[in-house]
C-alpha cells in the first residue's frame, strides 16, 4: 500500500519480506529452537547466565538469517572468491602468529579474538559452487582435481592447528559440493572401500594399536586417545572415557519417555559433562527419552529434506549446489554430535545445531539458513 506521499509503506516492506521466506523451512527451524531453548533450561538455569545468553545468540542468529534471505545468489556469487580467499589468509595468519589456547592454535586476535575456521564452513561450499557454475557443462577431470585442492587447502590449515571436529565440517561441505556437481562413481567407490576396510582393521587390532607406548604417525596423541577411547571407554572409565561412558548413561536413562523436564539426575548432578554444549543430546535423551529423540531427529531430517528440495528446485547450478551443500551441514552437525555422545564417533568438539550452546557455530549457522532462505525465494521469482 502506497502512502499519501508515494512511498511504500514500512508495512507494506516488511510484509514482502516475510512472504519471500520460505514458510516450511522457517516452521522447522522454529521447532528445533524451541526444543533449544527448553532443553538449555533444563541443563543450564543453574550456570550462570547460559540460558539467557543462549537465547541471545539464537535472536543474533535470527537477524542474521533475515539479512541474508534477502541477499540475492547472485551476490553470494560475487562474494565467494573474496570470502574464501579471506578466510585462508586468516588461517595462515592463525599458523603464524594464532593465539593459543589449552594446546591448539585456532584464533586470532585482531582486537577482538576471532575463530578464522568458522568463515570456511560457508566460504568454502560458496568457493566450490562458484568453481562448478563457472564450469557449468564443460566439466573435466582436471576440475574436480582443482576443486580438490581448494578443498584440501583450508582443510589441512584447520587440522594443523589442530581443529578436527571444525576440519570434518569443513571436508564434508567440500565433498558434497563435489558429489553433486557429479563426480564419478568410480572415484568415490576406491576411497570408501578403503576406509571401510582400515575400520575393519582398527577394530580387530584394537588391543595391540592402544597398547601403551604405541604411536600413531599423523595423528596427534589427543586425536590417537579419543580413537581408542572410543573403541573401549572402559580402558580409562574415570580419566578419557569418563565423557563417553557417562553420555551413554545419560541417554540410556532416559529409556522411553524420560525421566521428566528438570528431572535429570544425570544431568542436575553434574554427572554429564559439558552438559550445554557438546553433550547437551545427552541431557535431552535423560528427560525426554526415546520419544524425545525420535521426534528430534525428525526435525533434524525434515530440515536436512527440506534443504534438498529447495537445492533441486533451485534455478542455476551454483544454487543447486549451495542449498545441497547446507543442506549436508545440517545433516553432519547433527549426525556427528549425536554419534559422539552416543559412543559411535570419535568425541570432536561439534555442537548439536540450535540445541548446543555457542555464539558463533549458531550465527554461522543462522547464515546457512539465509542462503536456503534466499535461493528458496529465488526459485519462487523465477516460477512467476
Amino acid at each position: 500500500m502506497a502512502t499519501p506521499f508515494g512511498k511504500i509503506s514500512l508495512r507494506s516492506r516488511l510484509a514482502a519480506l516475510i512472504v519471500g521466506m520460505d514458510g516450511p523451512l522457517a516452521f522447522i527451524v522454529f521447532t528445533l529452537a524451541c526444543a533449544g531453548l527448553l532443553v538449555m533450561y533444563s541443563s543450564g538455569f543453574d550456570h550462570g547466565s547460559r540460558f539467557e545468553d543462549h537465547a541471545r545468540n539464537m535472536l543474533i542468529a535470527a537477524v542474521v538469517m533475515f539479512v541474508a534471505a534477502q541477499m540475492p545468489p547472485q551476490r553470494l556469487m560475487s562474494v565467494a572468491v573474496p570470502l574464501y580467499l579471506l578466510g585462508v589468509g586468516l588461517l595462515v595468519a592463525v599458523a603464524v602468529f594464532g593465539v593459543t589456547k589449552k594446546g591448539a592454535r585456532r584464533w586470532l586476535n585482531v582486537g577482538v579474538v576471532i575463530q578464522p575456521s568458522e568463515i570456511l564452513k560457508i566460504a568454502m561450499p560458496l568457493m566450490l559452487a562458484w568453481w562448478f557454475q563457472k564450469r557449468e557443462g564443460q566439466l573435466r577431470p582436471l576440475d574436480f582435481a582443482v576443486a580438490a585442492v581448494l578443498l584440501a587447502i583450508p582443510v589441512g590449515l584447520i587440522i594443523r592447528q589442530p581443529d578436527l571436529g571444525t576440519a570434518m565440517l569443513v571436508l564434508a561441505a567440500g565433498l558434497a559440493i563435489i558429489f553433486f556437481a557429479g563426480v564419478s562413481w568410480k572415484l568415490i567407490i576406491p576411497p570408501a572401500a578403503l576406509g571401510v576396510v582400515a575400520l575393519v582393521l582398527l577394530v580387530g587390532f584394537e588391543p595391540t594399536l592402544c597398547a601403551d607406548g604405541m604411536r600413531w604417525p599423523v595423528l596427534h596423541d589427543y586425536q590417537q586417545q579419543r580413537i581408542c577411547t572410543l573403541l573401549d571407554p572402559s580402558r580409562d572409565p574415570l580419566g578419557k572415557g569418563f565423557h563417553i561412558i557417562q553420555g551413554m548413561i545419560g541417554i540410556g536413562s532416559g529409556g522411553v519417555l524420560g525421566v521428566g523436564f528438570m528431572h535429570g539426575t544425570q544431568t542436575h548432578l553434574e554427572f554429564i559433562p559439558e552438559r550445554t554444549t557438546d553433550f547437551i543430546f545427552a541431557a535431552f535423551s535423560e528427560e525426554f527419552g526415546l520419544v524425545g529423540n525420535v521426534l528430534l531427529i525428525t526435525g533434524f531430517i525434515a530440515l536436512v529434506l527440506r534443504g534438498l528440495a529447495i537445492a533441486l528446485d533451485a534455478p542455476t547450478l551454483f544454487s543447486r549446489l549451495l542449498a545441497g551443500s547446507i543442506a549436508m551441514i545440517f545433516f553432519t552437525y547433527a549426525f556427528v554430535n549425536m554419534g559422539m555422545v552416543s559412543g559411535i564417533l570419535p568425541v570432536v568438539g561439534v555442537p548439536l545445531p540450535f540445541i548446543s550452546y555457542g555464539g558463533t557455530a549458531m550465527v554461522t549457522l543462522g547464515f546457512a539458513l539465509g542462503i536456503l532462505m534466499s535461493i528458496a525465494n529465488a526459485r519462487r521469482l523465477v516460477q512467476t
